[in-house]
């Protein structure tokens, strides 16, 4: 089977709501990419995707300082196992997104091909052998352009590639964007799908319900995963 065909949706996390995530991660001890990966685990389960959610995720493979100055790619996937089991309060899922996390990063040079070869997943030409959702913490676009544009005789405009095949069942690129003063001035949360598998609207909904979860999680972090909101005021 090839590649399925790609939709995309863009949503974007207010301000007001990366200021309190990233205020809860300060006080998780957490980074605010464990807070979102703890929300997408949860909205993902309270989907019923089951309590056992692993998440694919790019890293630049760049753990070296030798490399700092390499030019080349690098880039490497860890495979995060969420385990959202046991009905957890949404802190306590950060907590062992965090343990998770921290031991990954610093596995993180085992190549992903070895990693397969040890785990001998069931194979299938149509899906990837280790997990089918990627979330992907990027950096500011804005800010990276205007690094660039620092330097002389380089003319810099961002580009957007389209994307016509999709090789996971959803991408979840998270940017945050900063104000001048480093202060958290909202998330473009990008979300590519496989088309053959949700249409428009689907997405549509699961990023406004991975939102609402978001919001409602960082406003009483220590109730319980399956009694954060999820549903539209219509659907209740």
């Amino acid at each position: 089977a090839g590649p399925h065909r790609a939709g995309r949706h863009r949503l974007e996390i207010p301000a007001e709501l990366h200021a309190e995530l990233a205020g809860i991660a300060r006080q998780l001890k957490a980074t605010p990419f464990m807070v979102l990966q703890a929300a997408v685990a949860a909205l993902l389960s309270r989907l019923g995707a089951g309590t056992d959610i692993p998440l694919g995720s790019p890293i630049a493979g760049r753990s070296h300082a030798l490399l700092s100055d390499v030019v080349g790619l690098f880039a490497n996937t860890l495979v995060l196992r969420t385990d959202v089991s046991g009905d957890p309060s949404f802190a306590e899922l950060v907590d062992r997104v965090r343990e998770t996390d921290l031991t990954a990063f610093a596995h993180q040079d085992v190549p992903f091909e070895r990693l397969v070869e040890a785990l001998r997943p069931e194979r299938s030409a149509a899906r990837h052998p280790l997990f089918q959702v990627v979330v992907e913490w990027g950096d500011d676009e804005i800010r990276a352009l205007d690094s660039l544009e620092e330097l002389p005789s380089l003319a810099v405009r961002p580009l957007q590639l389209t994307v016509d095949a999709a090789k996971f069942d959803l991408v979840w690129h998270l940017r945050p964007r900063l104000g001048g003063d480093g202060a958290p001035a909202g998330i473009v949360v990008d979300l590519e799908y496989s088309a053959d598998l949700f249409d428009a609207s689907t997405a549509v909904s699961l990023c406004e319900r991975l939102v609402r979860l978001l919001a409602a999680a960082l406003a009483e972090p220590a109730r319980a995963v399956t009694d954060l909101d999820v549903l539209a005021g219509d659907e209740r």
